[in-house]
């Protein structure tokens, strides 16, 4: 039943699209044959030409930079070459500091010696401050530490430094680096207070 029905509706909507479509095209073919033919006939316009006038096109020059200057490099002034000493006053446990010349760093080594006591192995040489070599400051620096049981240092304090607030950072991180023997009592290592070292800042002239 349902296959009829659709059947019939196919037959039925084509039945009535067949009128409808022509009649759409007879009203189409009306309204074409109802426009006035005269407007197709009138003559067109048209536009005056238009002339552009002529202009030269001219490139701009060449700019020319001016010869490049070269500055005259100046060359930094020369500073003299600073000479650093290292004195050694060091300390002993229940015995009096010698007194003790100042050195020459990497020419030779001041040191209280006897057997058993400490001894210096390293000492590094301190970095001169750049700001006091510029300005030609020369001083001192005395720097008190610890000599431990390994022959390491510990502790390490400004004693007297002079000019002050100058030499002590580099003074300090110097005297961090140095190296003993340890000093021995009854073949045991022990440590030592008290041991001082003197870094004397001069410029060559």
């Amino acid at each position: 039943m349902s296959r009829k029905r659709n059947l019939f509706r196919t037959v039925v909507g084509a039945a009535l699209a067949i009128p409808i479509a022509g009649g759409l095209f007879f009203i189409m073919q009306y309204l074409i044959a109802s426009v006035d033919p005269k407007i197709d006939e009138e003559k067109s316009t048209r536009l005056p030409p238009i002339h552009m006038p002529k202009v030269e096109i001219t490139t701009p020059p060449k700019e020319t930079k001016p010869p490049k200057v070269n500055d005259p490099v100046k060359p930094p002034p020369e500073l003299s070459t600073p000479k650093l000493k290292m004195g050694t006053n060091q300390g002993t446990i229940n015995l009096p500091p010698p007194d003790a010349d100042d050195v020459t760093i990497g020419d030779r080594t001041s040191a209280y010696t006897s057997h058993g006591d400490y001894l210096p192995i390293i000492k590094v040489k301190p970095v001169y401050p750049r700001s006091a070599q510029t300005r030609g400051i020369e001083g001192h620096c005395i720097i008190e530490y610890v000599v431990t049981r390994s022959g390491a240092i510990r502790d390490p304090q400004v004693v007297d430094c002079q000019p002050s607030g100058v030499f002590e950072k580099a003074s300090l991180k110097a005297s961090l680096k140095f190296k003993y023997k340890p000093r021995f009592v009854d073949g045991e290592a022990i440590e030592v207070t008290g041991v001082q070292n003197k870094f004397t800042y001069e410029l060559e002239n």
